[in-house]
Parts: C-alpha cells; structure tokens; sequence
C-alpha cells in the first residue's frame, strides 16, 4: 500500500538528535507514514542509532561518499514511494499533526506544495515565538513565485520564507525532474521551491505550527560565508536562464540579485578586514559603498580605522624613505 507521505531525513553526524527526528515521523496522526534516513558517511554513531529501527519502521541509506545536504535528500527522494514528500533536518521535530493537517488543506485547494509555521526552540530547549506571525500566514493563503522570491531578499526580507519546509507532491516532482542543488549547502531548500512555483506548481499555506526547529550553534544555515552567497548566485543565474517568471517574479528576482551582491561585497570586504588586508578592503568598499552603508554602521566605522592605521603606516614608510 503507497503511504501517505514519506519522510526524508539527511543525517550527517546527528547521534544527538537522530532519534528524536525519527520518533516525531513515525508519530504522525492519521497518515501512513514511510521514513527514510540518509546517512551522509558520519563519522559519529549516526549510522548506527538509525539502523537500530525496526527495518519496517525506518529505512536506512549509507551513502559511500558525503553528498552534502542537498545530495543527500536527492538519495532519499529517488527512494520515497509516498503521495507527498516531506524533507526533515535531522536535527528538528515535526508535530503528531502536521502531515494531515498541511495534506488536507493542499487537496482541498488543488495544489501541489503545502508550508506550515515553524516553532522556534533555543539551544537550551525553550520555546521561542514562532517563525512567522499566524495572521501574516493567514494574510497570505497561497505563495506565488514573486511572493517567494521577495520573501528571499537577503538581509531585507521583513519575513525569510527560505525557512519554511514545504511538503511537495512526489508525482509533481518526478513529472517536472525537481531536485536539490548539490552544489549548494545554503539555499538548496530556496531554489527547489522556486523551482518547483516556477514549473506551476501552486504553494498553499497552512497557517498552524506543524515544523519544530531547533536552533544549533554552528548550524550551516547559521553561517552565512562568502563562497556560500557567490553559489547563491550561480544558482539564481541557472534558474533565470531555466525558468520563466512574470513581470512581479522577475522585479522580485532583480532586488534579491541586488541584495546577494550587496552580500557578496560586504562578506567580502569583512574577509579583508579579517585578513588585515587594509588595500582591498578599501577597494571593495569603494567598488560597493552601497554595500557597506546597507549592511550597518559598525562595519564602515572599522573600516575607517582600518584605513587610517593604514594612511598612517603608509606614513611612516615614507618618512623612514627620506
């Protein structure tokens, strides 16, 4: 019998919370359930931990080589045999009664993506607020691909829709060959949704917590580094040439291209910085002051004393010359 949905959950050194992603997918209500775990070559006892599941409960996949995140979600999809698919980090928690909930209110609009809020839970176990505002995702009742790629602008975005996990319809993957970027490991979750809004698929908002999601000190998608943002933007560009988008889409689509330049500059100037490399670091601000004045004011006052050490250096180079 085809399950209802089938969990994919990427595992790459996550013995510490393995078990509880797993608990929280078998322990969905009022579905058939499959779960699928993709052990992304560990080095930990995640393997292990996921293989001691009864073999009808959980299916286990030891990847030979790490693929990143997106690689191996792509492993765990090729697999899922469920209506709908759902990602889960291997480090987060779903609700009993998310997967009902977000499957009923995408069968009754016709649509083949659902989002849902996410609780948000600190490093100490305590429950924040959640992700988005219930009334905000109520206001916007379906995501079309503008709304999406607006709701991704770096740093300006008021609410980042890049956070939420979406379930898709596996069929409408398959039919239209979507899967994960594994050339990125931040914004691989982005691009699928943009693509799969892009090829007509429509979105649907559940406006309930169903996703709990932990936050975890040194988490990649906590980490924003500069060869991240310019394969963001290798990956905008295969998309722009992939895809096509309408005149809102594609006013969306040039402010985040503005904004992951803005990005790129000052990640790139605070490399400088890092670096002691005074020279660049006052040609990159010079080559994006928009860049620097966007991203805040701390930065350009230590560039400033930056370049002044520097002119006084400079300086005494010239007077030691004389």
């Amino acid at each position: 019998m085809q399950p209802d949905v089938s969990f994919v959950i990427a595992a790459y050194n996550a013995e510490a919370t393995i078990d509880r992603a797993i608990r929280s997918a078998i322990a969905q209500r009022d579905v058939s359930v499959e779960v699928i775990v993709v052990d992304d070559k560990s080095r930990d006892r995640t393997l292990d931990l996921a293989n001691a599941w009864p073999q009808d409960a959980v299916r286990v996949v030891a990847l030979s080589a790490n693929r990143g995140p997106g690689g191996a979600r792509n492993a765990g999809l090729e697999l899922a045999r469920g209506r709908w698919v759902a990602v889960l980090d291997s480090d987060d928690a779903v609700y009993p009664g998310r997967i009902c909930a977000m499957i009923a209110r995408a069968e009754k609009a016709g649509a083949e993506i659902a989002v849902d809020n996410l609780q948000v839970v600190r490093e100490d176990g305590v429950a924040d607020e959640t992700m988005f505002p219930v009334d905000y995702l109520e206001g916007l009742g379906e995501i079309s691909l503008a709304d999406y790629i607006a709701g991704n602008v770096v740093f300006e975005s008021r609410f980042n829709l890049g956070y939420l996990k979406p379930i898709f319809q596996r069929r409408f993957l398959d039919e239209n060959g979507l899967r994960y970027d594994e050339g990125l490991t931040i914004g691989e979750d982005y691009i699928l949704l943009a693509s799969a809004l892009a090829r007509g698929g429509k979105c649907v908002v559940e406006p309930t917590t169903g996703y709990v999601y932990h936050i975890r000190t040194g988490s990649i998608s906590r980490v924003l580094e500069l060869h991240h943002v310019e394969a963001m933007r290798k990956a905008d560009i295969v998309f722009a040439r992939t895809h096509s988008m309408d005149a809102k889409a594609e006013a969306a689509f040039a402010r985040r291209a503005r904004s992951l330049r803005k990005a790129a500059s000052f990640l790139s100037l605070v490399q400088h910085i890092k670096a002691r490399s005074p020279l660049k670091a006052i040609w990159t601000a010079l080559s994006d002051p928009a860049a620097v004045r966007h991203m805040g004011m701390p930065i350009v006052v230590r560039l400033r004393r930056v370049a002044a050490q520097f002119a006084a250096g400079a300086g005494e180079v010239k007077d030691a010359g004389r």
